[in-house]
């Protein structure tokens, strides 16, 4: 059997098809960082915009989430949400002013947080594996010897960069237990006034939100990595030479196979963080304020800041988070409303509902808002009456 090749350098060609595989950065990059996670990533496969990966530095933590997160009695505090934390209980969806409460416990026996083995991921990989496959017999039945070698390179590209980005996450754990540590319970509160309140324990809360999210590459010296992706980017630009010059049925193949990557991977990128990852270490016992919804999440709505920030006051019975984290202005009037608050929230109870199977907090009748705005109205008084 005989391979057909260049006979001629006037033969050369440069068509435009190489270009559809390097289309679709965003769709790979969404989530570049759980998938090269996962062991998949060393499968030769057929990858769209390899590029995306062949970065000349790499992320050296996972990305957060904006939010302010406020441990109630450790005094911690940090002004975005750990990556690991937010895909736990995703609250960037709330509505605004809304508030919700989770319990999270770790579960010992079990590894800590990785990728999951049967994903969507996992099906993009075998999905570009298959296709590679498809591309390199019908490479060999037409003879076609460039769209072979462009089918071999472009996929050993994906194992090598899975060689360059392959990590391991390590979330840091508090090795010194002796003496009494605080609850460690924790309020996040989102950009658009909503709340998250996580019981927990001190070693919970520090695994979650306040330890860093350590990225452990398995190249770990920078140089290394650099020349893995040299070696990428040269073998993406000799792939796509090659594929240019292929024949016409193998370049029609070529891009009906990364027109249909392309679909896949935006489709795979729309779906939530979470369904990628394995968080089975932890464990999320869902909470409720007596006046929730009772849909799935529990979520209690609120058309003020400050009902939102009542209702969490009744689950936390403290004060001093609020000031820590900012949760309330520095005046006179929100210092008396965060005092008198506290003090009503301490007669709040909680009760077990054996229905929902959940714990149910008890809100006090108390009207937040008039209060605060009496408190307003006597501080504005107080402060004309000086002036005059």
């Amino acid at each position: 059997m005989r391979l057909r090749f260049l006979n001629r350098f006037e033969d050369l060609q440069l068509d435009i098809v190489g270009f559809l595989a390097i289309l679709g950065e965003g769709s790979v990059l969404a989530n570049a960082q759980v998938s090269t996670l996962s062991k998949w990533v060393y499968v030769p496969r057929l990858l769209p915009a390899p590029q995306a990966l062949l970065r000349p530095n790499r992320p050296s933590k996972l990305e957060p989430t904006p939010g302010r997160v406020t441990a109630v009695w450790a005094g911690n505090n940090r002004n975005y949400v750990n990556h690991i934390g937010n895909i736990l209980v995703d609250c960037e969806s709330m509505d605004d002013f809304s508030v919700r409460c989770v319990e999270i416990e770790r579960d010992d026996s079990r590894p800590s947080v990785k990728a999951k083995t049967l994903a969507p991921l996992t099906g993009l990989v075998v999905l570009g594996a298959i296709l590679a496959v498809v591309l390199l017999v019908l490479s060999i039945i037409q003879r076609d010897g460039m769209a072979l070698v462009a089918t071999i390179m472009l996929s050993c590209l994906s194992t090598l960069i899975g060689l360059g980005n392959k990590w391991e996450l390590s979330l840091p754990k508090r090795t010194v237990k002796t003496g009494l540590t605080p609850p460690g319970d924790v309020v996040i509160r989102y950009p658009q006034g909503s709340f998250l309140v996580v019981k927990c324990t001190e070693d919970v809360a520090r695994e979650l939100y306040f330890a860093p999210e350590n990225i452990n590459y398995l190249f770990t010296h920078p140089p290394a990595y650099r020349l893995i992706s040299l070696l990428g980017t040269l073998m993406l630009m000799f792939g796509v030479i090659t594929l240019a010059n292929a024949t016409l049925e193998l370049q029609i193949g070529f891009a009906a196979a990364y027109m249909f990557l392309n679909a896949a991977y935006w489709i795979v990128a729309a779906l939530p963080p979470k369904v990628h990852w394995d968080t089975s270490c932890f464990k999320v016992k869902r909470q409720r304020l007596e006046t929730s919804e009772m849909d799935k999440r529990f979520t209690d709505c609120n058309d003020t800041f400050t009902k939102a920030l009542w209702k969490v006051m009744v689950i936390t019975k403290d004060i001093n988070w609020a000031k820590r984290g900012d949760a309330a202005p520095d005046t006179a009037a929100w210092d008396q409303w965060l005092r008198d608050a506290a003090e009503k929230a301490k007669t709040a109870g909680s009760e077990y509902d054996e229905h929902t199977d959940a714990l149910v907090w008890i809100v006090p009748e108390w009207d937040a808002q008039e209060a605060l705005a009496k408190l307003i109205d006597e501080t504005m008084s107080g402060d004309n009456s000086k002036d005059a």
